[in-house]
């Protein structure tokens, strides 16, 4: 999985940073949460959601978006299940200085 910068700003003790995620096929974000609340566009390639329930809270194709709410009692993991890159167009909406996202175990899912 790569990530690039596309634009970033702080108002209000907030970041705003617009970043474009691309992740390979048969790869996947990790588990992980956020700080924040982020909000992606599928530009590119089909992205499947899960949560650590380890079962599929969403499937999202080419066009659409999606929105993933903040703290460690939403851990998930994104996959690319597909043959294409998935790209993703994300803003992230984090208080100022937090990370992107925060590593979290497996929580017992069969996957990575």
């Amino acid at each position: 999985m790569t990530g690039k910068v596309i634009a970033q700003s702080t108002v209000a003790g907030r970041d705003y940073i617009l970043r474009e995620v691309t992740i390979p096929p048969g790869q996947a974000t990790g588990w992980h949460f956020h700080d924040g609340t982020l909000y992606a566009y599928v530009k590119q390639g089909t992205l499947s959601h899960f949560a650590a329930t380890c079962k599929s809270d969403g499937v999202h194709p080419q066009g659409r978006f999606l929105e993933e709410p903040p703290g460690a009692d939403h851990v998930h993991i994104g996959r690319n299940l597909g043959a294409t890159d998935v790209v993703l167009e994300v803003l992230y909406v984090l208080p100022h200085g937090a990370p992107f996202s925060q590593d979290a175990p497996n929580p017992g899912c069969d996957f990575q």
